[in-house]
């Protein structure tokens, strides 16, 4: 499943150059990651008052082409890899002429609040999580 959240961007967010400043391109994913969790019906308060979290353990950005102030963002979340503590989203922010600002792969894990790896309790597994399956040659 792929989620859409819009932003548009404000003056704040502009550094020297008057553009969106890289390290609040950080921002931008993470918010699109919370509506996508949202939109899936993954209870994240659930999750943290059972003891668990959700940690970002790597983030591969790429920067493609400059937002500016007043553009309208498109932050794009897809599942594209599940395993039994970790997982791993893609990432695209695009402004309203469609233009590719940044991609990124963000990989997660769930800890326990001892901060050890653990295993996403299966009252939380919703099928959000799990990324598309791609078909078959015989399909």
């Amino acid at each position: 499943m792929k989620h859409v959240a819009t932003h548009t961007v404000r003056s704040y967010e502009l550094d020297a150059y008057n553009h969106v400043n890289n390290a609040t391109y950080l921002q931008y994913l993470e918010f699109g990651r919370m509506e996508y969790l949202r939109a899936i019906g993954f209870d994240y308060e659930g999750l943290v008052a059972a003891g668990f979290y959700l940690y970002i353990s790597h983030i591969d950005i790429r920067y493609r082409s400059s937002a500016r102030l007043f553009d309208v963002l498109s932050i794009e979340v897809e599942p594209v890899k599940l395993g039994r503590v970790s997982g791993t989203f893609h990432q695209r922010i695009t402004n309203q002429n469609g233009d590719l600002c940044a991609e990124a792969d963000v990989s997660w894990g769930c800890v326990s609040t001892s901060g050890r790896p653990s295993k996403i309790p299966d009252e939380f597994m919703v099928a959000g999580l799990m990324p598309a399956r791609e078909p078959q040659a015989s399909e």
